[in-house]
């Protein structure tokens, strides 16, 4: 039986690995912006309402070695919405896998950091992603590979909100529920945003939660801002046996910059030299 003071000393460990984190996807953040703005072209927003989802996963849960990228028996991620890839990017420098130099190449001629992912290219990076809605076939390939295989991997997937306007996500949802893939977790970056417009306006796609139940996934939804949430969902999905996961996170297009946030504009541009200077201030003040 755990005291109190064991529950308390737990409490300060969660409270600080939490703490950790939250100061490591504020570096990411920075990190998105300086490249995005050195390189004149990129996409923030996606970027940065998906920076504490992949901090948690590369800083907390993904069982990889930088040191070793095509390790067997890794984790796999697979970054659907490719254009999203800045963050990814960040977050793998961070983690090791190429010197930081590199993120001030971004789009450049000859660079490992192209504007979509390239897995010939880049270490760390499992999968060339880009036209969307493919990931997620990719990912059940892995799950299933690893099934197949006797491995213990799990294939992570991040899902931006318009590619469920795209029939192959649809079919390899079908897929993952047949074959009980419960080595496959999907992340949806909701932030309720696509290239020209609200979803809603587009193609609308709710009742979200109700079509991933009727495809037979097990549904989370949470604050894809809340570091606690975020890990809390992924330890559900991995305790959750016989069927996939997919965490419905709600997110904010271009978090932690003021002016981007909400604003389908920041799709898909780079600031200016006075926008990148408000943009380093919100974020290092």
């Amino acid at each position: 039986m755990k005291t109190n003071n064991d529950k308390k000393e737990i409490q300060e460990d969660k409270k600080e690995i939490i703490d950790s984190l939250k100061k490591v996807a504020n570096k990411l953040r920075i990190d998105v912006i300086d490249m995005i703005y050195n390189a004149g072209s990129g996409h923030p927003g996606g970027s940065l309402s998906a920076a504490d989802i992949i901090t948690v996963l590369y800083f907390h849960f993904l069982n990889i070695d930088p040191k070793n990228p095509q390790w067997a028996d890794r984790d796999r991620f697979i970054m659907s919405k490719g254009h999203a890839c800045p963050i990814w990017y960040a977050a793998l420098a961070e983690k090791g896998y190429f010197d930081k130099s590199h993120l001030g190449t971004l789009r450049k001629i000859n660079s490992i950091l192209q504007g979509h992912p390239d897995m010939k290219k880049t270490p760390g990076i499992d999968m060339t992603t880009g036209s969307l809605g493919n990931g997620l076939g990719v990912g059940v390939g892995m799950a299933l590979a690893a099934k197949l295989k006797g491995k213990l991997y799990y294939s992570y997937i991040l899902i931006g909100c318009a590619e469920h306007n795209e029939g192959v996500l649809w079919e390899a949802a079908l897929a993952a529920a047949k074959f009980k893939l419960d080595n496959i977790i999907a992340i949806i970056d909701y932030n309720k945003l696509q290239l020209d417009g609200y979803n809603d306006e587009v193609m609308p796609i709710e009742p979200l939660a109700n079509k991933w139940i009727a495809f037979g996934w097990n549904v989370l939804q949470i604050n894809g801002h809340e570091i606690d949430q975020i890990i809390n969902a992924i330890e559900t999905a991995k305790n959750t046996k016989g069927l996939p996961t997919v965490i419905i996170a709600d997110t904010i297009k271009g978090k932690g910059v003021s002016y981007m946030e909400d604003k389908c504009s920041w799709h898909g541009k780079a600031p200016s030299k006075e926008e990148y200077e408000q943009a380093m201030k919100e974020l290092t003040g």
